[in-house]
């Protein structure tokens, strides 16, 4: 029970309380934390035997260093009184009959009404009332009589975690006239009988969570509150529709693409071969929103802290990897799955998060980086905070800021492999979020990176971002957070050296534009793909990029700054449509742009790589010596066969082909560099039946074995947004040449436009996709 205030200067006389757990204390309609007793004094345990190995507890008391534990725990409870004494009452107030009395409280929280329609939170699976902050719900009273302005006092009390505080933004009451306010407006929007409607409008800085709400009347003896129900609990997300939420979006479709879609497209592949996969992120399904909030009880994030989308981000973009905080995902890249599931057989954030939520924390196995920034936008969505996966083809590594991605070649011009350690991943997935910058000067509000794969430490932790995408244009890589990191991931150049035998280097190239090839993002409300590379780099050669390297170098970015002559010759690999097991030839194209006579032993290395660009095997390796007449044009051809590689091949196909080589008569270096990938053959998936809400429907799933070999342990997954729960299925065997078709029945539990999306995925055979659009009736 709280301290009355007449009784504050009582405190100093009281005989402490036995040393027993002292319930939390009782939030009033004011702050009265420093009248609250002082804690107990801790009694000494007895000692412990000698016997006994001391071992030291995982977690140590607040005792002696605060008041109170931290308040970290949206799960966790304060205990209210219903009861709240302005005096010593020993034997309890008298009949309170003749004031105000609370008979009902309706939330107004079914999809159709007010509240979620206005509040674009309709979507949710939810039996809660959701709501987002800086913009007015309503909420209906019932009272025993009519409501008196003028003798009646009430206040609706909204309570979030195990201690609440009326200064740590935990505790609001909430007033219905305008003499008395709080953070938190509020409102009689009308009143019929004894039933009064209130406008409760949150704070924009509002924390973000599970709320509950108490309403409590004053009466001459003490506050009377209603009891506990948890039916009329509240949630409150950020809000991109309102001008005065920090993560407000003023655009009426990207709004409904990155916050309201729940079917997400990932690039992946090369830039100039570029694959899609769809994703359901599922930010509307049951438990989901839940499971978002448990993470940032996981990460034991202070609720104090929780309205501040730039802290949100920063420790969710931790908190989806598993490296130092056992987070949402482990990461592998090994190929080895045995323990999980394998990253490329996920369809979607629903079942990742729903079984990291319910094993209370426990790592789901296994993820790589299209499936953390899947996750990811799955949580930020699903909290309110406008959100798109981006994928930027040819991602620098750079952990040293140098800017430089090297290639080590001997005298010859052949490549080191030995010696070429850093590596450029063929695409890497991030998220950006939206939302101002007020630690930032103006201008570097809006897109944010943030990138939950575990690459480089930030802070002490995994993570990276929020950093400025306008800031990143521009060089500005000094301000926070990560800018220097990302920078290099789409400006890195790509710096040949000739590695002499006294262990010198010489840069004798420099490929200025390799790095940060293309960035792409799915395009707003359709199916197209949105190259949004100009958003992060002024074009190659301008003026403008000249100004933000030297920018950019002020803040201690270092590139290759050797001037290297131009060479005459140069080669290309030409682009090639490869289906896996076919046999191919890859054809490499030299230009004599000279008068006079050219020749060259070009050494050519295909290499089986991982998609981030780490090799795994070499399938080829050929020394041709090449020819040139004065201007001529000449291709050489390179034979791969399928036996050759199909053995070496690593998930996701990627073959990496480098062609380098020394001109004889000048000296000069020539390179070249091609990743050809792999395409692996479909799934085709069929829907049949009436497409209606609560209608049965059929769909089924088909998949011939186009190779001479079996497919073992074959995993296939289903789900659909809207329609269908994640549905698996196993096959132990599927021969050469052998079809498969899988059916299942579902019955779509809402209306509109939506797809159902399947995966393949067995050792020797991954990402094998397919999907179909339907569109539900009501």
């Amino acid at each position: 029970m709280a301290t009355p205030p007449a009784m504050a200067d009582q405190e100093a006389r009281r005989t402490p309380p036995p040393p027993a757990v002292t319930p939390p204390a009782t939030p009033a309609m004011a702050d009265q934390e420093a009248r609250r007793t002082p804690p107990p004094p801790a009694v000494t345990p007895p000692a412990t035997p000698a016997a006994t190995p001391a071992v030291r507890p995982k977690h140590v008391s607040h005792r002696g260093r605060s008041a109170g534990a931290k308040a970290s725990s949206n799960q966790q409870e304060g205990k209210v009184e219903e009861f709240e004494p302005f005096m010593l009452m020993p034997r309890g107030p008298p009949p309170l009959n003749e004031y105000l009395d609370v008979w009902d409280v309706h939330v107004l929280k079914r999809p159709q009404e007010l509240n979620k329609q206005e509040h674009h939170t309709h979507l949710y699976s939810s039996d809660f009332l959701i709501v987002r902050r800086a913009q007015e719900f309503q909420i209906k009273i019932t009272f025993n009589r009519p409501y008196k302005p003028a003798e009646d006092k009430f206040a609706l009390e909204f309570v979030i975690g195990p201690s609440p505080q009326y200064s740590k933004g935990t505790y609001i009451p909430v007033f219905p006239t305008a003499d008395r306010q709080s953070l938190w407006r509020g409102r009689v929007v009308e009143t019929s009988d004894s039933v009064v409607t209130m406008g409760i409008t949150p704070s924009p800085e509002c924390i973000v969570g599970k709320y509950l709400i108490y309403i409590g009347v004053v009466t001459p003896y003490g506050i009377r509150r209603t009891r506990r129900d948890p039916s009329t609990d509240v949630y409150i997300l950020f809000n991109p529709w309102s001008s005065a939420d920090p993560v407000f979006l003023d655009d009426e479709e990207e709004r409904e693409e990155c916050v309201m879609n729940e079917l997400g497209i990932i690039y992946h592949g090369a830039y100039d071969d570029v694959s899609e996969r769809a994703w359901n992120y599922g930010q509307f399904e049951f438990g989901v929103l839940d499971a978002c909030l448990f993470i940032l009880d996981k990460a034991d994030m202070p609720l104090s802290n929780r309205g501040d989308v730039i802290k949100v981000t920063r420790v969710a973009s931790a908190m989806m990897n598993s490296r130092d905080d056992d987070g949402v995902l482990v990461g592998n890249w090994s190929g080895d799955y045995t323990y999980g599931v394998p990253p490329t057989s996920w369809t979607g954030s629903v079942q990742i998060l729903l079984d990291y939520a319910s094993t209370k924390g426990t790592p789901v196995c296994y993820s790589q980086c299209w499936v953390y920034a899947a996750v990811f936008n799955s949580f930020l969505r699903c909290l309110g905070i406008p959100s798109r996966v981006v994928t930027n083809f040819f991602s620098a590594h750079d952990n040293d800021g140098n800017l430089k991605m090297d290639i080590i070649l001997d005298e010859n011009g052949k490549l080191d492999r030995n010696r070429t350690k850093d590596s450029i991943w063929n695409y890497h997935c991030w998220n950006e979020c939206y939302m101002a910058r007020p630690d930032l000067p103006s201008g570097f509000g809006g897109w944010q990176v943030v990138d939950a794969t575990p690459q480089e430490t930030s802070d002490g932790m995994f993570r990276c971002g929020p950093a400025s995408v306008a800031a990143i244009k521009h060089g500005q890589i000094c301000y926070p957070f990560d800018a220097p990191f990302v920078f290099a991931e789409v400006n890195s150049d790509v710096v040949f050296y000739r590695r002499h035998k006294d262990g010198t280097l010489d840069p004798v190239k420099v490929n200025t534009s390799h790095v940060g090839r293309m960035v792409l993002t799915k395009a707003v409300l359709h199916d197209g793909r949105r190259d949004i590379t100009y958003q992060y780099k002024f074009p190659e050669g301008t003026p403008e990029e000249r100004r933000v390297l030297e920018k950019a170098e002020e803040f201690g970015c270092q590139r290759e700054k050797s001037s290297l002559p131009k060479g005459d010759v140069d080669v290309e690999i030409l682009n090639l449509d490869v289906r896996v097991g076919d046999s191919f030839n890859v054809t490499l194209q030299f230009t004599n742009r000279s008068d006079q006579r050219r020749s060259a032993d070009v050494y050519i290395t295909g290499t089986v790589v991982y998609y981030t660009g780490v090799p795994s095997g070499e399938v080829v390796f050929k020394t041709p010596r090449v020819k040139l007449e004065p201007l001529q044009s000449k291709e050489e051809k390179v034979s791969v066969r399928g036996e050759d590689y199909m053995h070496k091949l690593v998930e996701q196909g990627n073959i990496h082909f480098i062609a380098t080589g020394k001109i004889k008569e000048t000296g000069q270096i020539i390179t070249a560099m091609k990743v050809i990938t792999m395409h692996n053959p479909k799934l085709i998936v069929k829907v049949t039946g009436s497409p209606r809400v609560s209608e049965e429907m059929y769909v089924s799933v088909e998949f011939t074995n186009p190779f001479k070999f079996s497919l073992e342990k074959v995993d296939l997954r289903m789900e659909g947004p809207g329609i269908m729960a994640l549905k698996k299925k196993e096959y132990s065997l599927i021969s050469p040449g052998t079809s498969i078709t899988w059916t299942e029945t579902f019955s779509p539990h809402r209306a509109g436009s939506t797809k159902l999306m399947a995966s393949l995925d067995c050792a020797a055979l991954r990402q094998v996709y397919g999907e179909t659009e339907l569109t539900i009736q009501p």
